[in-house]
């Protein structure tokens, strides 16, 4: 497995301990506590009624979809399911919170003591503890204007179901924090109760991280990234708040307890505010909302229509399929690809059919922003190429051509393999006259070959290529021409 470099290596008396908090924005047809339609796509201040605007004298109605989400959550990440659980009032004044406080659940969540699994960077097992998830309502959305020094609210957002999911301080590194998000994410994804679209907010993490010396019992003090939409810019503002941190540490002066801001073009992080304790926020219990109670009857119903999860898909494809961890993971990160996956296997169970997968398809779709399924290359049409590969009916080349042929055009590859002459020269008479050609054609660079300099085989392999218009077997093609050089040594 490739060594992953981290900025902590150079410090090898400290380490980091991270804790993160995830909101999963819930893909319902309504919001938590009223029937204002839950969706991104809307004018701003479209979507309000007098309960998300926080009215006085309105009373909240719970939307029991989100209950059955959050159970969906806690089954899928190993939690105990808390029955009853209770709504609080958290506290704050921002223009985006029309009520004066947002409902969250404080005290007692409705899951707890759960866990998500993750490879750490020696390719080994850990396990991420998580403390709790809990619902809670999302607040509207401020956009600042700069060269007039003014703030747009849009209260679309206020009241959109959220789950807020806190890790333990387990995560030691910028790669656990990626590959628990990553994993997390996923999870939500499979089980159809978030979108996972960090761009527009419905994936956000939060990411608590502090340093101290080796052995130390004792944390030391946090600060808080926020609002950073890239796994990569997560691991990024990460690598440097821990040098940051380090380096504070190391010449006497304090980390703060903050929360800052990844400024992705400068590349470091800067101070937003300090942070708030949760004495600030005036907790209590919420009397307009009752308790949730939850019986072993709606858990088990809920729990048999989980689908399989990523962690054990993964399992399953190294198993069953034979796929490098690396492999299964990149497929099962997305749903979508690994239905894909599964059934251009059935088709045509072949190595060749996961790398087409992973290196042309995939590579495809991230370049073109398209998703698979709107994409013209069926599972049966990729498996189909990837079968006339392994048959060397065609190469490579001409695998290529039929592949980009019919993501721009559509068809069917065996008749494009043969409407555009791709058939693969599989005789040996013709190859041996294209090679004969090209060494009489080339007598220096022959020469040379016969001296010792074995790098240009690939140079006669391509001339031969050539002159067989890119048809020709290129493993059958260099072991004739060896044998061929031999006769004339």
């Amino acid at each position: 497995m490739q060594k992953i470099i981290s900025v902590i290596e150079k410090y090898p008396d400290y380490e980091v301990v991270i804790g993160i908090e995830v909101h999963v924005q819930l893909l319902t047809q309504t919001k938590i506590f009223c029937s204002c339609p839950n969706t991104t796509h809307a004018s701003p201040n479209q979507n309000l009624c007098p309960i998300c605007c926080g009215h006085p004298g309105v009373l909240p109605v719970l939307n029991k979809a989100v209950i059955n989400h959050a159970i969906k959550a806690g089954l899928a990440t190993y939690c105990t399911i808390n029955s009853p659980s209770y709504f609080d009032r958290k506290h704050y004044f921002y223009p985006d919170l029309p009520k004066g406080y947002q409902i969250t659940q404080q005290f007692i969540p409705i899951c707890v003591d759960g866990h998500v699994m993750i490879n750490d960077e020696k390719g080994n097992e850990k396990k991420i503890r998580l403390k709790r998830i809990h619902i809670e309502e999302d607040a509207g959305k401020n956009t600042h204007i700069p060269h007039n020094k003014e703030s747009l609210i849009d209260l679309n957002r206020a009241g959109t179901p959220l789950l807020e999911m806190v890790s333990e301080p387990d995560i030691n590194s910028a790669y656990q924090a990626r590959e628990y998000l990553k994993n997390l994410r996923a999870i939500v994804q499979y089980l159809g109760i978030c979108s996972g679209n960090m761009q527009e907010g419905a994936f956000r993490a939060d990411t608590n991280i502090s340093v101290r010396k080796k052995g130390a019992t004792e944390l030391g003090t946090k600060c808080e990234l926020k609002n950073i939409n890239s796994f990569k810019f997560i691991a990024d503002a990460i690598e440097y708040e821990i040098e940051r941190q380090i380096n504070l540490v190391q010449s006497g002066r304090t980390v703060q307890q903050e929360t800052r801001l990844w400024d992705t073009k400068n590349k470091q992080s800067i101070q937003m505010r300090s942070k708030e304790e949760a004495a600030d926020y005036r907790y209590f219990r919420d009397p307009d909302l009752c308790p949730i109670f939850i019986s072993q009857e709606d858990i088990t119903t809920i729990k048999n229509t989980l689908p399989e999860l990523p962690y054990h898909k993964i399992g399953r494809y190294q198993k069953e399929y034979g796929l490098s961890l690396y492999d299964a993971e990149v497929i099962v990160e997305n749903q979508s690809i690994a239905l894909y996956f599964e059934r251009a296997y059935e088709k045509h169970p072949s190595k060749t059919t996961t790398n087409w997968i992973i290196r042309d398809l995939l590579g495809y779709l991230n370049d073109s922003k398209t998703e698979v399924e709107s994409c013209k290359m069926t599972p049966e049409k990729l498996a189909l190429i990837a079968q006339l590969l392994d048959k060397q009916i065609i190469n490579n080349s001409s695998a290529k051509k039929v592949f980009d042929t019919i993501i721009q055009q559509d068809g069917d590859p065996e008749e494009l393999v043969k409407s555009l002459g791709l058939e693969q020269i599989g005789t040996s008479k013709e190859l041996e006259n294209a090679i004969e050609s090209v060494i009489q054609e080339n007598p220096s660079e022959v020469a040379s070959y016969k001296s010792g300099k074995d790098r240009l085989l690939g140079f006669f392999v391509g001339q031969v290529m050539k002159k067989t218009g890119g048809k020709g077997n290129p493993k059958i093609i260099q072991e004739l021409f060896i044998a061929r050089i031999q006769k004339l040594s």
